[in-house]
């Protein structure tokens, strides 16, 4: 009798700590995909079209996947289904939910205008701020798959210590606005970011309970954010007229990759840990790998700064103390 009450215990723990850090490692790829977007960017002079060719490929990729996987074309099938004979009650699915590509459209977008001028870190500090905010309240109205999850004072510890953490990562670009303006589009990004990982994982969980439901929540995500980017790029087109040459080096191209594998997997982890511990452990994810990525891989001779790897490493202390009780819930 001891060990069957145990073992539900034990299972949802190891659940949570496996969602965590698959949470941590979405979080990594992401900034990876910063750098390389941002990369693209800077070669082309213009961040749309490189946000562009990001989703394009992404898209592709999930196209092919959905050709040649069946059970991905039936998750597509049944949210489609879902949409047109919603649900009454909390487990419907509304066609608004399914533009979750937006929100992704849009940090591709600013990540390609941004990170070429700012530095990895400081985007990802700077998203920190409007994803632990947004999480919070996004959990709370029970966006997510998970339904409503309550607004505890250890929450809202974490928010308002990551938002000192952003506070000093960006501490030096107050003497310049530019700079400064800049950073408030990653936090804008990030407020959109927990909108995006709670209805992706709604259409997830309508598409099917196994992983391929996950990809073709994916599917959805792209199709609509590439759709958006396209008519952003022809207004673009019209406006500043064609970007350079694309440059010739490949992996400058994986940034969709990237994204088709971070979107896909959000989706199926935001179902186990919600959005808020989903959004932790990302953040903490981009924080490490971005300070690796700009002390090996600097863009626009923007160095390390002693405020930048502190407010990082307050940022992950937002981390632990918010996701810690959590866990220790899950016990």
């Amino acid at each position: 009798m001891t060990t069957t009450a145990i073992r539900p215990a034990s299972s949802t723990r190891r659940h949570h700590v496996v969602g965590l850090a698959s949470a941590f490692g979405i979080g990594m790829l992401v900034a990876v995909q910063s750098r390389l977007n941002g990369e693209l960017g800077g070669i082309l002079g213009d961040g749309i079209p490189a946000a562009l060719i990001s989703f394009g490929s992404g898209l592709l990729i999930l196209l092919v996947a959905a050709a040649v996987v069946r059970p991905v074309r039936r998750g597509l099938v049944k949210v489609w289904r879902t949409i047109r004979r919603p649900m009454r009650g909390y487990g419907g699915l509304r066609w608004w939910q399914c533009l979750g590509g937006l929100a992704g459209a849009f940090l591709v977008a600013t990540q390609s205008i941004t990170v070429s001028v700012i530095g990895v870190a400081v985007f990802l500090v700077a998203g920190v701020a409007g994803q632990a905010i947004s999480s919070l309240v996004v959990d709370r109205l029970g966006f997510g798959p998970a339904g409503p999850q309550p607004l505890t004072a250890v929450r809202i510890v974490g928010a308002l210590i990551a938002l000192v953490a952003v506070g000093l990562a960006v501490s030096e670009q107050l003497s310049h606005p530019d700079g400064l303006m800049l950073a408030i589009l990653p936090a804008l990004g990030g407020v959109g970011t927990a909108v995006q990982q709670a209805i992706n994982g709604r259409v997830a969980r309508a598409a099917s309970s196994d992983a391929y439901g996950a990809v073709a929540a994916g599917v959805v995500n792209f199709l609509v954010g590439f759709v958006a980017l396209l008519i952003v790029f022809a207004v673009d087109l019209s406006l500043r007229g064609a970007p350079r040459h694309l440059p010739s080096e490949p992996w400058l191209y994986l940034g969709g990759a990237c994204g088709v594998i971070f979107i896909s997997a959000a989706a199926a982890v935001v179902r186990v840990v919600g959005v808020f511990v989903l959004g932790l452990g990302t953040i903490a994810g981009q924080l490490i790998a971005s300070l690796f990525v700009d002390i090996f891989l600097p863009v626009a001779d923007k160095p390390i700064t002693a405020p930048v790897v502190a407010g990082t490493l307050l940022a992950l202390v937002a981390v632990v103390v918010a996701a810690v009780p959590n866990l220790r819930h899950a016990a």
